[in-house]
């Protein structure tokens, strides 16, 4: 016997050969025809590009000196105060967050009085 899948009861249901080796969905013949255009944009070459300063000046590489400078500073704490704060701050989240699960953890671990 033969199975297919019914895409009305979304199981496997009895068929003839020809409907299984058939698959739903599938045509047999494809069609020659480009699809339509959706978006009918002109095609620019690479020669047509005018050369835009839309970010500004590329920062990169005094941004790689400053970086990549040896003064005993951490990568993470380089650019000063907002670093430190930022750093601070999440350190700070953590232990408040690892403090309150372990309270919690404490808390569930203990038998309730009645």
């Amino acid at each position: 016997m033969y199975y297919k899948f019914s895409g009305f009861t979304q199981k496997l249901t009895g068929t003839w050969a020809s409907d299984a080796y058939s698959p739903q969905g599938l045509r047999p013949v494809v069609s020659t025809e480009a699809p339509p255009i959706i978006f009918a944009t002109p095609t620019k070459l690479s020669s047509d590009f005018t050369a835009y300063d839309y970010a500004g000046k590329n920062k990169v590489p005094e941004l790689q000196k400053f970086f990549q400078k040896s003064d005993g500073v951490p990568i993470h704490l380089k650019r000063g105060l907002p670093d430190q704060m930022l750093y601070r701050t999440t350190m700070a989240l953590t232990l408040g967050g690892t403090i309150y699960c372990l309270i919690a953890l404490y808390m569930a671990s203990q038998p309730r009085n009645k």
